[in-house]
């Protein structure tokens, strides 16, 4: 019911954003309104609604995701363990925890839903987040125009560009060939597991940045530095420097979610003035260059134990004993036994990754997983 994309082009994002943008309807409902059967949310006795296609009836059965049931436990105060358990062994027992707890509520909250093809009201559709009556949406279609809009305006011909869609967030790389740096120091010696291509032979990164927005309270709109190794098209991403807006706006009426278009126009605006920033601070050859030099400081530390370190590195940073496994095969080959092999072992890793946010939160985990092994020679 709800698109996923990984290592879409532009055209592949844009197509499923706007079929989720002609499906989505939102709602402000009271707890004490909702009713949760057979583990999903029944809407009964909601008015009909205007969308963009027409008269909608928006009552019917909505299955919560795994996003879904992650705000209905976090604002229900159920643990999301206990919860997942209840859907896959005891639906019953799911409707009776949070129909009791929706009971005694006398907030609110924001449903946001995706209609389904069915005609019956029994397969509806989904329920994509469960939020805050003080959550303000910034719709993933709306911020990719925005940020084109923005990336445009900075005057930089169009960027080679590569995107995620999951239930949680949208990723979209953008990438900047045009903005390249010497990085011989950091690449001597590796061999892109992918490619074979050498990083002796070819020393380049690119500069670039990556989009980040959720429809379902999964972190703010950002956007993130980023540094991308030509020969095997690693990304490494700078966090510390990251821009961030958060979604949290006056408290919503009860219904159907109209914002007005003052609001939406001054959101959009502020989305693309900061990728017009962004781009005039990211892809930037000074600004690669200095974050470069920050990489190289550590990266040439020896690595004597590649098992031990990946070990110790892993379990600090909480990656799965899988990922560990593809992190070490990925240090072996790519032939650089340093702090700065284990910073190319985990990015290449995360390409491979099949999930968007865990492949995020890995390239993410990078440049911490160079300091811990820098550290551990000393």
């Amino acid at each position: 019911m709800t698109d996923t994309l990984r290592h879409s082009d532009l055209a592949a994002l844009a197509a499923a954003l706007n079929d989720q943008r002609t499906r989505a309807l939102d709602l402000v409902v009271p707890a004490r309104e909702m009713t949760f059967d057979g583990a999903a949310l029944r809407l009964r006795d909601v008015d009909p609604v205007l969308t963009d296609d027409g008269v909608t009836d928006p009552n019917g059965r909505y299955v919560p995701t795994g996003v879904g049931d992650e705000g209905i436990a976090e604002k229900l105060g159920i643990p999301v363990k206990y919860l997942r358990r209840l859907r896959t062994e005891a639906p019953d027992l799911y409707d009776a925890n949070v129909n009791g707890w929706l009971s005694r509520s006398a907030d609110s909250y924001l449903v946001r839903l995706l209609r389904g093809d069915a005609e019956t009201v029994e397969s509806r559709g989904v329920l994509r987040a469960f939020l805050s009556d003080r959550y303000r949406t910034i719709d993933n279609f709306d911020v990719l125009l925005a940020a084109l809009q923005g990336i445009q305006r900075a005057g930089v011909d169009m960027p080679d560009i590569s995107a995620d869609l999951t239930d949680r967030r949208m990723y979209v790389r953008v990438t900047h060939p045009g903005v390249a740096v010497y990085a011989p120091q950091l690449l001597d010696g590796y061999r892109s597991p992918f490619s074979g291509r050498t990083g002796t032979d070819n020393p380049v990164v690119f500069a670039g940045f990556v989009i980040a927005n959720s429809e379902t309270g999964n972190g703010a709109f950002s956007i993130t530095p980023r540094i991308v190794v030509e020969v095997c098209n690693n990304g490494m991403t700078m966090t510390r420097d990251a821009m961030r807006e958060v979604h949290i706006g006056g408290r919503l009426d009860t219904g159907v979610i109209r914002w007005s278009a003052d609001t939406q126009r001054k959101s959009l605006d502020l989305v693309t003035a900061q990728t017009a920033d962004a781009v005039a601070t990211f892809l930037d050859k000074d600004y690669v260059t200095a974050k470069v030099a920050e990489l190289e400081q550590a990266a040439d530390a020896p690595v004597t134990d590649p098992q031990g370190v990946i070990t110790t590195v892993s379990r600090k940073l909480g990656f799965t004993e899988a990922q560990q496994t593809t992190i070490l095969d990925h240090f072996i080959r790519g032939g650089q036994v340093t702090a700065g092999g284990l910073l190319h072992a985990v990015t290449s890793a995360a390409q491979t990754l099949d999930d968007g946010d865990a492949a995020w939160d890995m390239e993410a985990a990078a440049l911490p997983a160079l300091a811990l092994a820098a550290a551990s020679t000393r």
